[in-house]
């Protein structure tokens, strides 16, 4: 892509997303400004990764949205703020792959300071006008949080910031630079096109895509298609239940590295009564043709341009994941999650137990416990045994707090 193109059109949104935001009258209809605060204290034991540690993870979030006429701004701004022991490791609560935006193109944020010890950033999570075109369409200029996920833990057909699997904290999907326009048929019709420029490393790209979803007999299903950062994908989806359980299922395809791979989840959730509360359980197996099917296959879907453009959750070809939660007290629930790669055996555990201490505050331990043949360190050159027996043991507690 030429560098003036490029240019023109980041011109174009950001342009675009200020008339949006000041053409209106001088006095709101309705405005509102709210906050969350996150606190997670962390311990690490020693591992071939790094030595043993403590850390602590601050996030300081601040959020505001405001009408005027037909017009809807949403804002967020946030701080997160690391400290830690010198050379121990920082906060590891999630996977080993984990999970990027696929890259901002708008730069609204970077590191203030970065150290052995520091690491402060900010960023503008949510900067975005929302215009309504009538009773039946809508559109959306700006960072914005766009999913198109139907099942809940392993999501390959979302093309935008899936969430690491793994992660504790769901409060708030990291927001990406794009156009987006919705039209309403009825109650159960909808189609939209999404436009999304970004840029991964040293390079720019494109997503453009077009989804169409509807209600037949109970049963939600759709498909999108178009451009992946420049790349052909598409994808078909369905919820609904069966019996009493629900059934959800995606299914998509990517053209990356002069290959067509095929990716896909099916999973099942259902609520049952024991002991007088509720347990919720949550099982879903996903086939990836992106992941490796070795443990050096991992390494390799690790460094794969899929993964720097966030479009991978777990590094595995074959990976199934079960959930599991249960209302103890009325303020108080337990959880655990199960991710285990059915290639190598290897699996991660993480038990939590979560406390309400008002509307508005909440405290949580947990842990995570990675199981399997552990990684080889030969001077600078790791070698990985499977896909979880790397990660350390961690111990974490937190506190969320909105206001």
């Amino acid at each position: 892509m030429r560098g003036g193109e490029v240019a023109s059109r980041r011109t174009f949104l950001l342009a675009t997303l200020l008339a949006g935001a000041w053409l209106t009258p001088l006095t709101a209809q309705q405005q509102g400004l709210s906050g969350y605060y996150l606190n997670v204290f962390t311990s690490v034991a020693e591992s071939v990764l790094g030595p043993a540690g403590v850390s602590d993870f601050q996030r300081l979030r601040v959020m505001w949205n405001g009408s005027w006429g037909p017009v809807r701004v949403d804002g967020a701004y946030e701080h997160t703020l690391t400290l830690r022991q010198a050379g121990a490791p920082g906060a590891q609560l999630f996977t080993a792959a984990g999970t990027a935006s696929g890259g901002d193109w708008l730069s609204l944020g970077g590191e203030i300071e970065s150290g052995e010890r520091v690491v402060w950033r900010h960023r503008i999570d949510r900067l975005n006008a929302r215009v309504d075109l009538g009773g039946s369409a809508d559109l959306v200029i700006g960072r914005q949080p766009v999913s198109w996920a139907t099942t809940l833990i392993l999501t390959p057909a979302d093309p935008f910031s899936p969430f690491d699997p793994a992660d504790p904290f769901r409060e708030y999907r990291i927001g990406v630079d794009a156009a987006r326009l919705r039209y309403y048929r009825g109650s159960f019709t909808q189609f939209e096109i999404v436009a999304r420029p970004a840029r991964v490393g040293d390079r720019e790209t494109l997503t453009l895509v077009g989804r169409a979803s509807t209600s037949v007999k109970g049963w939600d299903l759709g498909a999108w298609g178009g451009a992946v950062h420049d790349t052909f994908g598409a994808a078909a989806f369905l919820s609904g239940s069966a019996g009493l359980w629900a059934l959800r299922a995606e299914a998509g395809v990517r053209d990356l590295d002069d290959r067509r791979v095929v990716r896909g989840t099916v999973g099942l959730d259902r609520t049952f009564p024991v002991a007088g509360r509720e347990l919720y359980l949550v099982i879903e197996y996903q086939r990836d043709g992106l992941g490796g099917t070795s443990p050096a296959g991992l390494l390799a879907a690790a460094g794969s341009r899929a993964f720097t453009q966030g479009e991978m959750q777990v590094l595995g070809r074959d990976v199934a994941a079960l959930q599991l939660s249960y209302a103890v007290h009325p303020l108080v629930s337990a959880s655990a999650l199960y991710l285990g790669s059915l290639r190598d055996g290897s699996f991660l555990v993480s038990p939590g137990l979560g406390y309400s201490v008002s509307e508005s505050l909440a405290l949580r331990v947990g842990a995570f416990f990675g199981t399997g043949e552990e990684p080889v360190l030969d001077g600078a050159m790791l070698s990985l045994g499977s896909e979880y027996g790397a990660l350390p043991r961690v111990l974490f507690v937190s506190l969320n707090w909105f206001f």
